[in-house]
């Protein structure tokens, strides 16, 4: 069994906003699959269900993002997972709007949410990377994070959280390594477009 976690910031306030990019792709999980994250549990909305034959634990911390790491903790500890079943989803400044990487350990490279978990956790789990790119010259990239989407990458959205999905459906069904590897020549920039994964889902 996996543990899914789609890191972001809770409330309406920050619902479109870049930083909860993971939330989005743990909410389509949920949708394709049938799990609804409605059960409060360990700090965070939680759904318990499969997708294919990976009994999963989708799990969206309601915790603000630089405190995501106890509730993470405390759902490992509670269904008994180790770290490497840890999958943890997450805005990336790093890639540009569009692409999605998997990885597996690592540090936090800024991102307070990665940085919170690692030290509650340690860092050997897997990420899905979503890329929102880079802040416009003389914008601070605190203030990029929390900033709605355009109207342009809006529009390229659901694309994007389509692909990233894929991706952990990747890794559950395939491994952490053959995720990598597929998903390793996503795209670099621009539109994300639909990956070929698909491992049956409803």
């Amino acid at each position: 069994m996996h543990v899914v976690v789609g890191l972001g910031n809770p409330g309406r306030r920050y619902a479109w906003t870049r930083h909860n990019a993971g939330v989005l792709v743990v909410e389509r999980l949920g949708r394709r699959w049938s799990i609804p994250t409605t059960a409060d549990h360990h700090g965070s909305r939680v759904g318990n269900g499969a997708i294919g034959h990976e009994r999963v634990i989708l799990a969206l911390p309601q915790s603000f993002m630089n405190r995501s790491g106890a509730p993470v903790a405390s759902l490992l500890g509670y269904y008994k997972r180790p770290v490497e079943d840890l999958v943890v989803v997450h805005d990336d400044l790093d890639l540009p709007f569009g692409a999605v990487r998997v990885k597996r350990g690592g540090g936090h490279r800024g991102h307070n949410g990665l940085r919170d978990i690692i030290q509650h956790v340690g860092a050997d789990f897997n990420r899905v990377r979503v890329g929102i790119g880079r802040p416009p010259d003389g914008w601070d990239p605190a203030d990029f994070v929390l900033g709605r989407w355009t109207d342009e990458e809006r529009a390229a959205l659901d694309d994007v959280i389509d692909l990233a999905a894929d991706a952990v459906e990747a890794i559950l069904h395939d491994g952490v390594d053959a995720a990598v590897s597929q998903f390793q020549q996503s795209p670099a920039g621009g539109v994300a477009h639909r990956s070929q994964h698909n491992p049956g889902h409803p």
